[in-house]
């Protein structure tokens, strides 16, 4: 049976289950949800996901939200991405948990900020506040990831799709690869692993769409 994602090209967190999909190799269709226009608010999506966000992910009878739950969820059918032993399985979870908190939520909401709210209604303050979050969570990985391929282990887990998630974006949010040259090698490393596709080649919905 197809599994089902609900999902847009904008978004980092929908990215995370999609490739994670993917490159599972499991048998899935992007739904495209149309956030701009407002569909999340609607109360026929709500029927979908009460917490009224994508991604959302369906399997048969079973509904998955949050994109944490979701790539768990691929790793229990593909026994893929999880860590080969215990200590790998907690650490691929500490930086899953890691980047919800440290990385993801602030990239999510810096270009949100930057990019999709009018120019006038930018809050400068508020923005760079969150860069210099950011640039912590970079230094961060970026000092992580010195002499390592992968975030835990010797191949990509669940930690490497969920802290990539918003560092493919073209739109500008505070993050360039080029200043960090660990990040920048690991980025490439998931770039060249079979089966990936940048965010807006994989699911439906791209700035370009609304230009």
């Amino acid at each position: 049976m197809t599994i089902k994602l609900y999902c847009m090209g904008e978004s980092g967190n929908a990215y995370k289950a999609a490739l994670a999909l993917e490159l599972g190799g499991l048998d899935w269709e992007p739904i495209y949800v149309d956030f701009f226009g407002g569909e999340t608010r609607s109360e026929e999506f709500r029927k979908i996901n009460v917490m009224g966000e994508v991604p959302v992910m369906l399997d048969g009878d079973e509904t998955f939200t949050q994109s944490g739950v979701m790539q768990i969820y691929v790793t229990e059918k593909t026994g893929k991405f999880g860590g080969e032993t215990p200590v790998e399985q907690r650490e691929v979870m500490r930086w899953l948990f890691w980047d919800n908190h440290k990385l993801s939520s602030q990239a999510g909401m810096t270009r949100f900020l930057m990019n999709f709210l009018p120019e006038e209604k930018r809050p400068a303050e508020v923005i760079g506040f969150m860069q210099g979050r950011l640039k912590a969570a970079y230094k961060t990985l970026d000092a992580h990831l010195e002499g390592r391929d992968w975030i835990v282990g010797n191949a990509i887990t669940n930690a490497d799709i969920a802290c990539c998630g918003y560092l493919f974006y073209p739109e500008p949010f505070g993050f360039d690869r080029k200043d960090w040259p660990n990040i920048d090698r690991w980025l490439s490393n998931i770039e060249s692993t079979p089966g990936w596709k940048h965010p807006y080649d994989l699911m439906p919905g791209s700035p370009a769409d609304r230009a």
